[in-house]
């Protein structure tokens, strides 16, 4: 079947992925600074953590991103 691609369907697909990321960030970010108060570190080590810390963080975005659109833009979901 092919998928539904009007403006409604894929505006609510941004505000979907968009709400489902900053959830996701701010997730990762409660994690990021848990894990730093935790260890008591500050400076250099903590951009290193957040450094580590990007990689998941894209993937989750992204993850929302194609989620959101799957589920906006299916023809059962209409």
């Amino acid at each position: 079947m092919q998928r539904i691609k009007t403006f409604k369907s894929l505006s609510r697909a941004a505000m979907a992925a968009l709400f489902l990321s900053v959830q996701g960030l701010i997730c990762l970010g409660t994690v990021h600074w848990v894990i730093a108060e935790i260890l008591r570190v500050d400076g250099v080590f903590v951009w290193v953590l957040a450094a580590i810390f990007l990689v998941p963080a894209v993937l989750v975005v992204f993850k929302a991103c194609h989620l959101a659109y799957e589920a906006e833009t299916d023809p059962t979901n209409q």
